[in-house]
């Protein structure tokens, strides 16, 4: 354990520390303090039997004091620190800025790790393909020996693990806009930035769109000159606004773009017949073809050369090419889950934006039947009926969006002459029924809900895996 970290540790033994919101970042970060003898309270809305019984279980032996159900935040005047789950955000909760004005620090488990963190840090945001990419560079890494801690966003806490981050490891962090949102003047400025693309999405979350660009602006305008970012040379990263500029204007150090539509001067890019190269100071190499990328889409492509980007200097090419052929992907992201009755099921949950439907549907040659549908996030469902009346036989959909996605498609032009059925019902595992009885030999289905699992399930992983439990216990009848 470095000396940063024993003495933030030390520093805080004889205070009160209070973390609101159990979830996946802050249960492991409570047990970690406890575990060093830190005072903790454990804080949530909601009862043990949503926690979960063994993790309480566990915090119980470790002595950290319970405050929950619908007086849970009783206990904050008398905390010294306060750490708020992420998507716990500042404008929607006024208990928040109460906090601060007593002089209490509330800080989140990500801003404590980036401020002690040893090693060198790669930080990876935007609206889609975030995880993949992050997967894939903390992939490539590992294949060039290095010793990697992979976390944030793609659903591990990285602060227990200050204690075994060494200075020579490589930390590759996927970081969310709630994450980003408080995370100003970063003690410890990723060296590497990367912003996937920006999108119009998570309006159900943030005050405005404004606000929600420069959350993902964070993650750069911090770096210094030394550093590295990484941005989609096919993505308007201005989408905030005349008054908020594009994104390049805010790099402070070595730019590197990506793009799977032309060449770009110092970056990633595909040619026309796949190839992939990374060009420098007028040097092309040739890294792979998009046909050495196991897993499918275009989408998946961009991920690749946002990837190369990361890691170039780095990571050797022929490591690169390595991780493409035999990577099979992330969880949930157009994951294969079986074939019955000639009939393929595929799992892409984490679809919870029109954008990602397009992406997935893309992938496929073929026309599909699509499971659609979930919680209301804001988004314009408009964007994907185009491309639902071209690549989708069959619409499922479910979920309190069903609606909005009906009227956006069968009010987009084409939809009579296109042949598409669309049928309604209200969970997901009904939707995967009617799939089921409707579905033929060679036809594809996939669930591609556009839309966050919130009103039938915690989250997308969870609706995912259901998914993939119900297609699984497909018996032979």
């Amino acid at each position: 354990m470095n000396t940063c970290v024993k003495d933030y540790l030390n520093g805080i033994k004889n205070k009160k520390v209070a973390f609101v919101g159990m979830g996946v970042a802050n249960m492991p970060c409570a047990k970690w303090l406890a575990e060093k003898g830190v005072e903790v309270w454990a804080c949530d809305r909601r009862g043990r039997d949503y926690i979960g019984e063994t993790d309480c279980s566990v915090l119980d032996s470790l002595g950290v004091h319970f405050s929950l159900g619908e007086n849970y935040l009783d206990v904050l005047p008398e905390m010294d620190i306060v750490f708020r789950s992420h998507g716990i955000l500042p404008f929607q909760n006024s208990w928040i800025g109460e906090c601060i004005s007593r002089g209490q620090t509330v800080t989140t488990e990500m801003e404590v790790f980036f401020k002690y963190c040893p090693c060198k840090i790669i930080a990876v945001t935007g609206s889609n393909g975030k995880t993949t990419t992050t997967t894939v560079i903390s992939e490539m890494l590992k294949a060039q020996g290095k010793r990697v801690f992979l976390g944030g966003n793609i659903g591990k806490a990285l602060m227990p693990e200050l204690e075994n981050i060494c200075e020579s490891d490589i930390a590759v962090v996927e970081l969310s806009s709630f994450q980003l949102l408080t995370m100003g003047n970063m003690v410890k400025k990723p060296d590497i930035a990367v912003v996937t693309n920006i999108e119009k999405t998570h309006l159900d979350h943030h005050v405005n769109l404004d606000e929600y660009v420069d959350a993902k602006r964070n993650i750069l305008i911090y770096q210094s000159a030394d550093s590295k970012t990484v941005l989609n040379a096919d993505c308007d990263y201005s989408i905030g606004g005349s008054v908020y500029h594009d994104m390049r204007f805010d790099v402070r150090g070595k730019l590197f773009e990506f793009s799977v539509k032309h060449p770009v001067e110092n970056g990633a890019f595909m040619a026309e017949n796949g190839d992939i190269f990374f060009s420098e100071n007028g040097e092309r190499v040739f890294v792979m073809n998009k046909r050495d990328i196991k897993i499918p889409g275009l989408h998946n492509v961009e991920n690749y050369c946002t990837a190369i980007c990361a890691v170039w200097g780095i990571v050797d090419t022929k490591n690169m090419a390595e991780v493409a052929r035999k990577f099979g992907g992330v969880e949930h992201r157009i994951e294969f889950v079986r074939e019955y009755r000639g009939v393929k099921y595929y799992n892409d949950s984490i679809a919870t934006s029109p954008s990602r439907v397009i992406s997935g549907l893309n992938a496929f040659d073929q026309k599909i039947i699509m499971i659609c549908g979930g919680s209301d996030k804001g988004n314009d469902m408009s964007l994907m009926a185009p491309l639902i009346l071209k690549k989708v036989k069959l619409l499922i959909l479910n979920g309190n969006t069903r609606e909005k996605i009906y009227d956006a498609v069968t009010s987009c032009g084409g939809f009579d002459e296109s042949g598409l059925e669309i049928v309604k019902t209200d969970t997901m595992e009904n939707a995967l029924l009617i799939a089921k009885e409707r579905a033929q030999s060679g036809d594809i289905v996939s669930l591609c809900p556009a839309c966050p699992a919130f009103d039938q399930f915690k989250t997308f992983e969870y609706r995912g895996r259901k998914f993939k439990e119900l297609v699984n216990g497909f018996g032979e009848e």
